[in-house]
């Protein structure tokens, strides 16, 4: 019998590693639903770079943050965890179990240990940080990130520059790093939390990271980022698959270059999640290849008191 408190699985684990397939399995299972916790699947403008789930996936099981909001609305972490909560109370009035599923590890560490309060920010460091970029450009402040938060610098995408400058502002403001307004005590939540997390040998990662792109590049991923091409200024917008193509469209790189950045990105993106994972000990490891039938019977057992 399940437990009488109600359980979020969170799958977790590396961009490419099979998530998708594995959450749905589970929530099948359980006659669940899945909360996608990957902060580039928000975006309705965004679908083929981002490895939405195809329509078939998607009417498998209920979905749900899937590309629910708009290139054009700001939507941080903060936001997430408050409209996630919400939606999880609702949800578990029907279901004694819930997948949430994703590689943003930020994300699904707000919905599960909570955050602080982030300061106020002056608009002058905002400003000065802003005239910085145009001066000097990302890599000084990638390494300013690096010096004052080597925690969150390891999971963030760097190369987007409004999130660097959105940890060096709050680092300015505060004196203290952003990664030190995660909570370091979870708060209470009205229900249990299980990690299960999908792992493989970093060849193999990489090398489904290399056909996924091919993949997407087939799919359309290039008539994709054309049609976004005018808003690349959005910081939904600053992440691997479009940020190379923009280059390519301004005639900076190749179209060969860029296909091969958005791999060589991706990749490194794999990397910073599995250091950001490794980092929680509370992760039940399987490699991708395990029968969905095991975990089931792993959550069964976990989630009965």
């Amino acid at each position: 019998m399940l437990a009488k408190i109600p359980l979020l699985v969170c799958l977790v684990g590396p961009t490419a590693i099979g998530k998708t397939t594995m959450a749905i399995a589970i929530a099948r299972a359980f006659s669940s639903a899945i909360i996608s916790a990957d902060s580039r699947q928000f975006f309705k403008e965004m679908t083929i770079g981002t490895a939405v789930p195809s329509v078939d996936e998607l009417a498998s099981v209920p979905h749900y943050f899937i590309q629910n909001k708009s290139i054009f609305e700001a939507y941080n972490v903060g936001d997430f965890e408050r409209e996630a909560l919400d939606t999880l109370s609702q949800l578990f009035k029907e279901h004694s179990v819930l997948v949430m599923a994703g590689g943003s590890g930020l994300y699904v560490d707000a919905v599960v240990k909570g955050l602080d309060n982030f300061p106020e920010v002056p608009v002058e460091i905002r400003d000065q940080l802003n005239k910085e970029f145009k001066e000097e450009g990302i890599s000084a402040l990638q390494t300013a990130l690096k010096k004052a938060d080597p925690l969150y610098y390891e999971q963030v995408d760097i190369h987007n520059q409004h999130r660097v400058i959105r940890a060096l502002e709050i680092y300015r403001a505060s004196g203290k790093p952003f990664s030190s307004f995660l909570r370091k005590e979870q708060p209470e939540r009205p229900f249990n939390t299980l990690y299960v997390g999908l792992s493989a040998e970093r060849s193999i990662i990489y090398d489904r990271i290399n056909m996924r792109v091919d993949e997407m590049i087939h799919a359309g991923l290039i008539e994709e980022a054309k049609a976004l091409y005018e808003y690349k200024e959005l910081n939904a917008l600053q992440t691997v698959g479009y940020r190379e193509l923009f280059l390519y469209f301004d005639g900076k790189i190749s179209k060969e270059t860029a296909i091969e950045e958005i791999k060589k990105n991706t990749r490194r993106f794999a990397k910073r999640q599995g250091t950001w994972f490794r980092k929680n000990e509370n992760i039940h490891w399987f490699e991708h290849t395990v029968d969905p039938k095991e975990i089931i019977h792993f959550i069964k057992e976990k989630g009965t008191l």
